[in-house]
């Protein structure tokens, strides 16, 4: 949960949040999302990387080898990604939560919320310790 804290609060995260992921090549999904602090309830816009069960954010959309995340998400301690418009009262938003904490997005479009949801879903069952494979096809296959 430490590292959700970090990701929460804003504090960069430690290299091993992210160490080994290779977030500047072929993620599984990327994109612009603004995202909401946890205690000061600002939205700022980010560029975010969702690759190897890690949710990753920058300021900016060039992310190379040497680019430095301003925040992770393992997504593997998650436990539910869904729309928030009726909490937020804003269209195209979404929540993602787990058993601590609930961080909030909004996406540019009701397609784009729809794939990132998709994705971060998929992600969550991948990595989550303990699914088994016959699961994962199950989550997918009901998607």
């Amino acid at each position: 949960m430490e590292n959700l804290w970090r990701a929460a609060t804003g504090q960069d995260p430690s290299p091993e949040d992210y160490s080994g992921v290779e977030f500047w090549s072929n993620p599984e999904r990327a994109g612009w999302l603004t995202k909401q602090g946890e205690y000061i309830k600002t939205w700022r816009r980010r560029w975010f990387v969702l690759k190897q069960g890690k949710l990753l954010w920058f300021k900016g959309s060039h992310v190379t080898r040497s680019s430095t995340p301003r925040g992770v998400i393992p997504v593997g301690t998650c436990l539910t990604v869904k729309g928030a418009e009726d909490v937020l009262h804003k269209p195209c938003a979404f929540e993602l939560s787990s058993n601590q904490d609930t961080m909030y997005f909004l996406a540019d479009s009701e397609k784009e919320k729809e794939e990132w949801i998709n994705s971060i879903g998929r992600s969550i069952v991948q990595h989550s310790r303990s699914v088994t494979d016959s699961e994962v096809v199950d989550y997918v296959s009901r998607r």
